[in-house]
């Protein structure tokens, strides 16, 4: 087993044991699984979650009775088919789940007892974040030893967080636009038992929820959420500083704190929130954010409020490309120091000004359901550039541009490739004029064009013997990376690739104890140019192209998006009426896949209905088609019959491409 190795340090997270399978050998080879974890990285981003075994398979790393096991995903999604369900998959780990709360809570707990500090942590889980049931479920399950509690930022997230959150040290922070149902929900559950804070972000809404509160007969527990001045640099920054869209400014804090005490209810004001966007990629913006905050909270205890909570929102990162940098897609600091940053800031500003330490609440959702889910999809089809380069023939009669772009094949050299590709491009724009022109034929120009990316693919064959190479042929490469096309929708499953050009690691799931000799970007099945990849992690770096292996003749090749667990389900539309994949709930027992439970993903008939067909309807207009050819004599009644059947069964069917 190839593991991600780690160095324990405040710096890092606490991270799962990891089995090793290995049986080294000294004997030399030329490709092994330890190269294919370097080259795609699964040692820096899986954290020790994922890795690959000396099969050359991905594995995920569980745990069962508190021992590690390693599961091969292949063997994963074998079973998955054996049971009737094919490829594109979504393989979902409560273990991974359990782990990330557990160590979220483990590196508060670490800070805490660090610095002796006299507050408690109480995290919450977004559920904005993946709202899936399951997910909720078992967030409130595996949560419960640590008084984990959720966030809801809607009327149906609050719904959903009141049927399963029932622990009554836990607490359920309301966030967002709240009208006269949302706020009796939540002071329902305040009767109930249920600490549900209620936070103020927007000036008009204290008039309404102390209304309601008089009527209901309950004290309710507000929060109010502040504008900070700290701003953060990451993806999300516009989430962060005075203009964000949500919160208070510093003014209309104090006008909350001044119609409490008019109406002498400040014992109601205990918590303090501020969100300084998701992701957050550097240290310094939490650190100078907590103090900010910390200042804000210790000046409304000064004023008469309650107070006792600092909930500190969001912004825990990933670091999706295992850079470890204040990069969008990464993060420079690890989870046991963003702990031990943010307690040891309020600790030091509460005792400064004589205040007891807060306990402390935090929303990472990205930081706690990104590992949990990874796509399986399979490749259907390959284009390759090199595949079909310079093997026509060259056609009688061509043009003389024809001919000497052939002579410049014939005298390429290391010396003369920057004078050889100004020829090149020279002759193949006059051709391609000549064509637009009617003055070559079809033939001559596909000769040409074949031939120019013949010349170009053996111009960067050469680039590795020069000083410096011709910019313009860097840039070429780029335009002969192989296609490969995947069975997946990109604005279903990964939209924030397409959204936000989000980076997630990518790699074969399978043949990894092979070297790849193809450098590919990626294509879903979607009619639309944007639904491609081309930004990935290979070998440390961003690049343009992901080395893939070439397939063989009837195997399948599947490949894994690995850390999607983050709102990539809760965002994903129907383009192209692609739906839900297939999701299976996975675990482990007796040193094997369990598959706890499983969702098909929608049928043809499903995302019709979505966007207003009955499918009853389209049966029936389809069969008066066919029945009107019947009568015109243009098909018989068996292919009627054969046809309607090959409609009905589509209609059940899964929208996705099946064997």
């Amino acid at each position: 087993m190839v593991e991600a190795t780690r160095t324990e340090s405040i710096d890092e997270d606490p991270s799962p044991p990891t089995s090793n399978t290995s049986n080294e050998s000294s004997a030399p080879v030329a490709w092994s699984a330890t190269d294919a974890a370097e080259l795609y990285g699964v040692n820096t981003w899986g954290k020790g979650f994922f890795g690959i075994c000396d099969r050359g398979e991905a594995v995920v790393n569980l745990t069962e009775n508190g021992q590690p096991v390693a599961l091969s995903l292949l063997d994963i999604v074998e079973g998955i088919r054996d049971r009737g369900m094919e490829a594109p998959l979504l393989l979902r780990f409560q273990d991974l789940l359990a782990a990330r709360i557990g160590g979220l809570n483990a590196a508060f707990a670490e800070a805490i007892k660090r610095n002796a500090y006299r507050g408690k942590y109480r995290g919450v889980y977004p559920i904005k974040v993946n709202q899936q049931h399951q997910v909720v479920e078992q967030v409130t399950r595996v949560g419960r030893q640590y008084h984990y509690g959720l966030e809801a930022g809607s009327k149906p997230e609050l719904l959903a967080a009141l049927a399963y959150m029932h622990d009554p040290e836990a607490y359920i922070v309301c966030n967002g636009y709240k009208d006269r149902e949302f706020i009796d929900l939540a002071l329902s559950a305040l009767k109930l038992g249920i600490q549900t804070v209620l936070v103020i972000e927007m000036p008009g809404e204290l008039d309404l929820i102390m209304e309601r509160a008089e009527e209901l007969n309950v004290s309710p527990i507000l929060g109010v959420r502040v504008k900070l001045a700290t701003r953060n640099d990451g993806r999300w920054s516009r989430s962060s500083g005075e203009r964000s869209v949500f919160g208070l400014t510093a003014d209309q804090v104090m006008e909350v704190v001044e119609s409490l005490r008019r109406r002498d209810r400040l014992d109601c004001l205990r918590l303090l929130h501020y969100h300084q966007g998701s992701q957050v990629p550097d240290i310094r913006a939490i650190r100078d954010a907590s103090m900010e905050a910390a200042r804000i909270y210790v000046e409304l205890a000064r004023e008469g409020a309650t107070m006792g909570l600092i909930d500190i929102g969001g912004g825990l990162a990933i670091d999706y490309d295992g850079s470890r940098s204040n990069t969008p897609s990464s993060r420079n600091y690890g989870m046991l120091e963003y702990a031990t940053d943010v307690v040891e800031i309020i600790m030091t500003v509460c005792d400064e000004a004589g205040q007891p330490h807060p306990d402390i609440v935090s929303e990472s959702g990205r930081a706690v359901a990104a590992y949990y889910s990874v796509l399986i999809f399979n490749i259907l089809e390959v284009n390759r550039f090199t595949s079909h380069m310079h093997t026509l023939p060259l056609p009688e009669n061509s043009h003389a541009f024809v001919k000497h772009l052939r002579e410049v094949d014939e005298v390429l050299n290391d010396k003369n490739i920057q004078e050889c590709y100004n020829d090149a491009v020279y002759y193949r724009g006059e051709l391609l004029s000549l064509f637009n022109h009617g003055r070559i034929s079809l033939r001559e120009r596909a000769y040409a064009d074949s031939l120019f990316y013949h010349l170009v693919s053996r111009m960067l064959g050469r680039l590795e013997h020069l000083e410096q190479a011709p910019t313009e042929l860097e840039t070429l490469e780029q335009d002969l990376q192989d296609v490969y096309y995947g069975n997946f929708s990109l604005f279903q499953s990964l939209p924030d690739t397409w959204a936000i050009d989000q980076l997630f690691p990518v790699m074969p799931i399978h043949r990894l104890n092979e070297k790849p000799t193809c450098s590919a970007i990626l294509a879903d099945i979607t009619c639309d140019c944007d639904g491609r990849m081309d930004d990935f992690l290979v070998a440390g770096e961003r690049r343009r192209s992901l080395p893939l292996h070439a397939l063989k003749n009837g195997d399948e090749y599947l490949l894994g998006v690995f850390l999607v667990g983050a709102y990539q389900e809760t965002l994903g539309d129907l383009h192209n009426l692609l739906g839900d994949t297939n999701v299976v709930n996975v675990g482990v027992k007796d040193g094997r896949p369990q598959y706890l439970s499983e969702l098909r993903g929608d049928s043809v008939a499903d995302v019709l209905s979505y966007v207003e067909y009955d499918p009853k309807q389209l049966v029936e207009r389809f069969r008066k088609l066919a029945e009107d050819a019947v009568q015109a004599g243009r098909i018989s009644a068996q292919e009627r019959r054969t046809m309607l059947a090959d409609y009905e069964d589509s209609i059940r069917g899964y929208t996705y491409f099946e064997p």
